[in-house]
């Protein structure tokens, strides 16, 4: 054992669970210069942190003794920012001081506090419960802390995170002076750092987590996909990789039920972890992950802090994290304890400089690639048959009697494809997904070494002392060609539309395609592009010139992605845009004649031609319309006020029923 200070009966426990090594941060909490002071410890996710400060409490608890004794008011507070984590804290410290008699109670949200407050009476040596839980008992009477000896304040960053300062500090400022405070965090920003001098004497600082190495055992993956193929590359991610259990991180709970809607439709067994989900449910929802009934957990951030998954190999996140902390924070779930884990970020094109400047900051190494495609994952499910264990372990003699009996009736070709069809029968269809060309920066290659290298200093010269070209007369120079006018054009001129990108026929031999909305429905090329990309899974690089006219809209579409456009938007049955091929692919349909402009005026217009007038009930074309009567015709004119300000002596509204003038 490399726990040489340890209590007796704490070694024990950690003999019984073949707790061998101690991480860093457990040997440093149990160091000589740490005994009896606070501690202010940063330590990167997974590191042990609930054992490390099990056993920084132990001598403060025990104080010598071989047990607790009978319980009454807690001598230890435990505070964590999410009821999942603090249930955690409980069941690690549970067997840790097992053998030392202690009677631990966890106050959490989404638990009865009746229960609680009756846990409470009974006497407990140790509580563990989330800041606004524990406010509450404090406030009510039920959690007595006047015996307190040591606070914990684990995972301190996400608690301010999650808005838990005024809790936090009601509750350190409830508990006796004299304690002992243990802050645990990932990180040390500012605010931990402030919170930490206000509430703590002569803290040491212990840092195991390094400044400039990321986490050593996570491996880290960048993935370039569309926006519009996220779905897409999760199942071939989960299909190539095929972990044990799987995190799939998304930003926000309708993001988490469509993720986990698709991913069951597709056959994985999955659950779901969100804050509108009750305590009951999130626990049945992580027991399946432990007992090995759902292999995938998609979650949000809030959801997921705290949950400790011993088999959990691979983190997806399948929207970007906010920052580099919840970067850290999300990737820890995995990589705990000495095992290695991967974390695989999907980055969009456009994202794609958001997600470098994160990874910088966190100050990790990704490596950046492709989603692995249908042909990858065949592959691999090729190797991983001929390696099944059901080919390799000995079958026991009803199973080879059966075999015998198979033989006879079939041929080993066909009981081995049959075989082939069960194993593949329970795996999930691995989607096809196109590669694209992944460009690391579109910048030139030079572009680098123009920045770093010495400019050029311009030498700056008067006007007049610049030297003029030497130019032959206008008259001796021949006549001036005929130069083309942009803004000319022959034949009829066409109103103005609203562009983007090139102008029709620059996109060579572009498809015209026709939406069915125009300028009376407000269409603009802002919102119309996003929904043409992920109506015909595009990129905009696929699409050429947008023309807005009056009821319809044109735009091009490159040729080698028409084809399959085509068929993805004649699919589409249902929506109020509606995409079809043009009539005419020049560009040039009826919405065009519709729209040229006629300056004739317009008693010499056709009649149908004529802009429609108005005519009141009774009137004759051309006279003036009656208009409903206005706030003149009820109450007079608006700005006819009597005096000089309305509601002061001779001020009388003078409209409907002016005030009286006083007499003389």
């Amino acid at each position: 054992m490399t726990f040489p200070t340890t209590h007796p009966a704490l070694s024990r426990a950690l003999s019984e669970r073949d707790y061998k090594d101690a991480t860093p941060v457990q040997l440093a909490v149990v160091a000589e210069e740490a005994e009896g002071r606070d501690l202010l410890v940063s330590a990167q996710t997974g590191s042990g942190k609930t054992i490390a400060f099990g056993l920084a409490l132990a001598d403060t608890l025990l104080e010598g003794a071989q047990s607790m004794g009978p319980a009454g008011d807690p001598l230890a507070l435990i505070i964590a920012p999410t009821r999942e984590l603090a249930m955690q804290v409980q069941r690690e410290l549970s067997w840790l001081y097992h053998y030392a008699g202690a009677r631990i109670v966890s106050c959490v949200g989404g638990m009865d506090p009746g229960a609680e407050r009756r846990e409470l009476a009974r006497g407990a040596h140790i509580v563990v419960g989330t800041p606004g839980r524990l406010r509450d008992h404090l406030e009510r009477r039920a959690l007595k802390v006047s015996a307190l000896k040591a606070a914990v304040l684990d995972e301190a960053d996400e608690m301010l995170d999650m808005g838990f300062r005024e809790d936090l500090q009601f509750i350190l400022e409830t508990t006796p002076a004299e304690r002992r405070t243990l802050l645990f965090s990932a990180t040390l920003p500012k605010a931990i750092v402030t919170l930490a001098t206000h509430y703590q004497k002569d803290a040491l600082r212990i840092a195991t987590r390094s400044d400039t190495v990321g986490h050593a055992d996570i491996e880290y993956r960048a993935i370039r996909i569309a926006g519009n193929k996220i779905e897409r590359a999760v199942v071939n991610l989960l299909r190539f990789m095929d972990p044990p259990s799987a995190l799939v991180f998304c930003n926000t709970r309708n993001a988490v039920r469509h993720m986990e809607a698709q991913l069951t439709e597709r056959g994985f067994a999955c659950v779901a972890l969100s804050g509108e989900l009750s305590q009951s449910e999130r626990n049945h929802a992580l027991q399946a992950l432990r007992d090995g009934r759902a292999r995938v957990c998609v979650a949000t951030d809030v959801a997921a802090r705290g949950i400790d998954l011993p088999s959990l190999s691979l983190v997806i996140h399948a929207d970007l994290p906010n920052d580099a902390q919840v970067l850290q924070h999300r990737s820890g779930r995995t990589g705990r304890a000495g095992k290695k884990g991967v974390s695989v970020l999907l980055v969009p094109p456009a994202r794609r400089r958001r997600a470098e400047e994160m990874l910088d900051r966190a100050r990790v190494q990704a490596s950046w690639g492709n989603a692995p495609s249908a042909d990858d994952i065949r592959k691999v499910d090729h190797e991983r048959l001929l390696k099944n264990p059901l080919l390799v372990e000995p079958g026991t003699e009803d199973d080879l009697a059966m075999a015998d009996e198979l033989l006879k009736n079939h041929g080993p070709r066909e009981l081995a494809a049959a075989f082939v069809k069960m194993y593949r029968a329970g795996l999930p269809a691995p989607e096809e997904i196109e590669d694209e060309p992944f460009q690391r920066d579109s910048r030139p290659k030079d572009h680098k070494a123009r920045q770093d290298g010495p400019r050029e200093k311009r030498e700056f010269k008067p006007r007049e002392d610049r030297p003029r070209e030497e130019r032959a007369p206008r008259e001796d120079r021949g006549p001036r060609e005929e130069r083309p006018r942009p803004n000319r054009t022959e034949g009829p001129q066409h109103p103005r539309t609203h562009e983007r990108g090139a102008a029709p026929g620059q996109m060579e031999n572009g498809v015209w395609f026709r939406l069915n909305v125009g300028r009376e429905r407000n269409a603009d090329p802002k919102w119309l592009l996003p929904e043409i990309c992920r109506q015909g899974e595009l990129t905009k690089k696929d699409i050429g010139a947008i023309r807005v006219f009056e009821m319809e809209t044109l735009f091009q579409v490159a040729p080698e992605a028409a084809p399959k456009f085509t068929i993805l938007v004649s699919e589409r049955k249902k929506g109020g845009v509606r995409i079809s091929p043009a009539l005419d692919q020049t560009g040039e349909t009826t919405a065009h004649a519709r729209e040229v402009r006629d300056d004739r005026p317009r008693e010499d217009r056709p009649r149908e031609d004529r802009p429609r007038e108005k005519i009141a009930h009774g009137a004759t074309p051309g006279d003036t319309p009656p208009h409903k009567p206005g706030f003149k015709k009820k109450f007079g004119d608006k700005n006819k006020f009597g005096g000089k300000k309305f509601g002061k002596p001779g001020g009388g509204y003078k409209g409907k029923n002016p005030r009286p003038k006083p007499q003389a």
